[in-house]
């Protein structure tokens, strides 16, 4: 009994190697286990027509041709527009307004008398020191002809001298405190709102009003320290205001010395005409200024890839992927300036760009040159 049950383990032991031999290693070396089913290999994470990595079919992308076009660096800030000339009328010392000429918003020339306080007081002194003059000069006149006669003496002669200049020196201080009690228009231009009424007793700490000259207008706005060195005079700068769709333009005539130490920003002035009279002093303003325009190797921003330690960009040649590190520059809004690493005429990859790989076969399927990339940033 014990013999029977000992060959039929050996019986069962044969048959389980055998049955393992002939099905289980057959089952590992079968080529669609490690395929993902019948029918071969899937395509993992190629691009769309085969390519990329795990594909044996080129990428198919977009190709821009390198090549120089017109660059300019536009800087966007934010202003004000000011009068070209403006002050705040005050009275130099205090009295009672005689005669008040401000039309309120309206022009006004240069010289215009536009406030006149009570002067009789100074006009009757003025009055009396005429009188005293003309006694001083007859005087004068009298003792010099007695001087050449030798009826008096050089030191009495010099006396009557000195007291015909001080009358003249009287009248004129009296003339001096009457041009005080008057305001008149330093240049012409509009004349604000006016903030007193006639017969006002007024101080000089009280505002008359505001006069501005409007017929051109100065934009003050700042840029960051970097662009000082490519601010120059005569440079040109768009800017808009709020409820006007026209864009206007202006020219710098000045700069700040120095960089502000706060915000490390220049201050810049430009002239604009307004002769027109739309636009008004204290508007808010957005400024954009070129401070750059030159020629230059440009490629789509696209077509830019972000590195650790650097940029990027594909150069495809004979077919192949090349990945070339590039210095930038200049960037707009559609494209960047390329200092180093391409050259005038090599074709570069703009699409595709996450299926491409080092000397990995690409497709162009369609070329973009510099006159199209320029066109479609201007739409």
């Amino acid at each position: 009994m014990k013999r029977w049950i000992a060959l039929g383990l050996v019986v069962l032991i044969v048959g389980g190697f055998v049955a393992y031999n002939k099905f289980g290693k057959s089952k590992k070396t079968d080529p669609t286990a490690s395929a993902g089913g019948p029918g071969g290999a899937t395509n993992r994470g190629g691009a769309p027509g085969g390519g990329g990595p795990g594909g044996n079919k080129p990428t198919t992308v977009t190709g821009f041709i390198v090549a120089t076009q017109p660059l300019k660096e536009e800087v966007v800030s934010t202003g004000s527009l000011i009068a070209a000339e403006q002050i705040d009328l005050y009275p130099e010392v205090p009295g009672r307004i005689t005669q008040l000429n401000i039309r309120e918003g309206q022009p006004v020339s240069k010289g215009t008398l536009l406030l006149k306080l009570y002067d009789a007081d100074l006009r009757a002194q003025l009055q009396r020191l005429y009188v005293q003059r003309e006694n001083a000069q007859r005087t004068e006149e009298r003792n010099k002809q007695l001087l050449q006669r030798g009826g008096i003496s050089q030191q009495e002669y010099d006396i009557v001298v000195t007291n015909f200049k001080s009358a003249l020196a009287d009248i004129e201080l009296v003339n001096a405190n009457l041009r005080r009690t008057e305001i008149r228009a330093p240049f012409s231009g509009f004349i604000g709102l006016r903030n007193v009424s006639p017969g006002a007793y007024v101080t000089p700490q009280t505002l008359i009003a505001r006069l501005q000259q409007t017929s051109s207008l100065k934009l003050d706005f700042s840029v960051p320290e970097k662009y000082a060195p490519s601010i120059r005079n005569g440079s040109g700068v768009t800017f808009t205001v709020d409820g006007i769709s026209q864009n206007f333009r202006g020219t710098v005539f000045a700069t700040e010395p120095s960089v502000d130490q706060e915000t490390r920003n220049l201050r810049v002035r430009a002239q604009v005409s307004n002769s027109n009279a739309r636009l008004r002093p204290g508007t808010f303003a957005k400024v954009t200024l070129a401070i750059q325009n030159e020629r230059g190797l440009v490629v789509p921003t696209q077509a830019v890839i972000p590195q650790t330690r650097g940029k990027q960009v594909v150069v495809i040649r004979n077919g192949k992927a090349l990945f070339r590190d590039v210095t930038t520059g200049i960037r707009t809004a559609s494209a960047i300036q390329i200092l180093s690493g391409v050259q005038q005429g090599d074709t570069i990859a703009t699409t595709g760009l996450l299926f491409l790989k080092p000397d990995g076969l690409v497709n162009v399927n369609k070329l973009v040159n510099s006159e199209q990339l320029a066109a479609g940033s201007r739409q």
